[in-house]
């Protein structure tokens, strides 16, 4: 007999992330930081002269100072909070919350471009070595182009825990190569789940069917058609890369285009291995029905039904988008879908393991349409190589300004920045990374209840998440497989946000 020891059984976990942060006193964070010791600069000085210098010196100051030291569970500041709620004031005054398309709206063309974020997108399309087309995004504010893969990765089942292990350090160092790829700017996967209309289903059993079939066996196979449907459910994965033209130029599309066409194989090989199963590159046409599909899940099944007879829809980009939509506080509502968006907040403390996100990729009753995006930020080398430095003094200056339980949670940040450097040393990458979740449901009453179907699928994630409230039209567009790079859309640098 061969004993099996716990050592044998044990399952690998993962972790070691890290929310960026700048080194300050308590929640002030850097900027707050400054200002206090400004402010007390001023105060003192003004204090020689008078008490009441020194009041009316000090309490501008405190009054601004004050909400960057008041802060939410999930790291939001006063200001952060006014800010989006400011943004939405401005939007409904100027009713950029309602959208309305097609022959009969004020849009010139009278085509059904999709509105908001993706309202200066447009779609052209090239040919890859292999002569498969592949649509790319243009994003003419940002003068970036997004390339579309769609992929079926291996499932979980049944797989040993060193494949698995396998998989995940490929995944990583796909990942850890993005940083070295030029002019790319950020990178998602989108994981899509809904209920299966059958159509593919009955398009590949009835079309077989022999017109001399025995009765019982075609009854048979027409209840398979009919019933196996209402207990699958169909799962999509996307992976999008968004580029810059080098060094900020603008480049015609036909130079973008076959400088991304010579990307694919490399980027495409990479995917595969980690566990990606067959990928390819999406043709403007997929990626405009995928589009569609999202802005209105009534029309899934009658877009699969026309492709698998015609071998295609032919919508292009500019009838993708909704007819009508409304933004609310809590939800979004477009064409036959009302969607609510959730945005992470808190990755999970600790150490997880492989299948951490199981639950919330399952599929859920009374969904129509569900997509989980995972964003991804590629940092240069020699940018990494200053922000783990730049972490490990900051996880220092915590640990040494704070006392008690606090001081020990800070220790452990020592040791998670101590790991990264080391392990940014041997050659790894550093990616930061975000996650956003959308449900689609049928009514406002559905909607609701979202919250509820929400907690239930992050169940023992350990993930803490908040609701995209009075930015769901947004969110929602960040949701979809078109390259939307969250960062890249506020008005306040990106280093600055980090430094507040």
């Amino acid at each position: 007999m061969v004993s099996t020891t716990a050592e044998s059984l044990k399952t690998p976990t993962y972790g070691n992330w890290r929310r960026p942060r700048k080194a300050g006193l308590g929640s002030l964070g850097l900027v707050g930081t400054v200002g206090l010791f400004g402010a007390l600069v001023l105060v003192l000085i003004s204090s020689m002269v008078s008490l009441n210098a020194a009041v009316v010196v000090g309490l501008p100051f405190a009054v601004l100072l004050a909400p960057l030291a008041l802060r939410t569970q999930d790291g939001r500041n006063v200001y952060d909070m006014a800010a989006v709620r400011i943004g939405w004031l401005r939007r409904r005054s100027k009713r950029q919350h309602l959208y309305a398309a097609g022959p009969l709206s004020t849009r010139p063309g009278g085509r059904f471009r999709p509105p908001g974020l993706l309202s200066r997108v447009t779609m052209i399309e090239g040919r890859d070595p292999y002569d498969r087309p592949f649509g790319v995004l243009h994003h003419r504010n940002r003068n970036q182009y997004t390339i579309v893969l769609s992929c079926e990765p291996d499932g979980g089942s049944l797989v040993d825990p060193d494949q698995v292990d396998t998989w995940v350090a490929l995944w990583g160092e796909w990942l850890s190569r993005l940083s070295h790829e030029p002019g790319l700017r950020g990178a998602s996967v989108v994981i899509e789940t809904a209920p299966d209309p059958g159509t593919r289903l009955a398009t590949e059993v009835l079309g077989r069917l022999s017109p001399n079939a025995p009765l019982a066996a075609r009854a048979v196979m027409e209840e398979v058609v009919q019933t196996y449907p209402d207990a699958s459910s169909e799962m999509n994965t996307f992976l999008t890369l968004t580029y810059s033209a080098p060094g900020g130029a603008r480049r015609d599309h036909d130079a973008m285009l076959a400088d991304l066409a010579l990307r694919l194989p490399g980027v495409l090989g990479g995917l595969v291995a980690a566990g990606g199963g067959s990928a390819e590159p999406l043709s403007a046409e997929r990626i405009a029905e995928v589009i569609r599909v999202a802005y209105d899940p009534a029309v899934a099944a009658e877009v699969l039904d026309v492709r698998a007879q015609h071998g295609g829809t032919g919508l292009e980009w500019a009838d993708a988008g909704p007819a009508a939509a409304v933004e609310t506080v809590t939800h979004y509502q477009h064409d036959s879908g009302i969607s609510r968006s959730w945005l992470l907040t808190l990755a999970p403390r600790g150490t997880v393991r492989s299948g951490v996100l199981r639950s919330l990729l399952d599929p859920a009753l009374g969904v129509r349409r569900k997509r989980v995006a995972l964003v991804y930020r590629p940092i240069d080398p020699a940018t990494s190589a200053k922000i783990v430095e730049s972490d490990r003094r900051n996880a220092q200056f915590m640990a040494n300004s704070t006392r008690g339980l606090v001081r020990a949670r800070a220790i452990s940040e020592i040791e998670a920045a101590e790991q990264t450097a080391a392990e940014e040393a041997s050659g790894a990458g550093l990616v930061e990374f975000s996650m956003l979740v959308t449900l689609t449901v049928d009514s406002v009453a559905d909607a609701r209840e979202a919250d509820v179907t929400m907690r239930n699928l992050l169940g023992a994630t350990r993930i803490a998440m908040r609701p995209a409230d009075r930015m769901q039209a947004a969110a929602f567009s960040c949701a979809l497989p078109v390259g939307i790079l969250p960062w890249e859309q506020t008005m306040i640098p990106h280093e600055l946000r980090e430094a507040l």
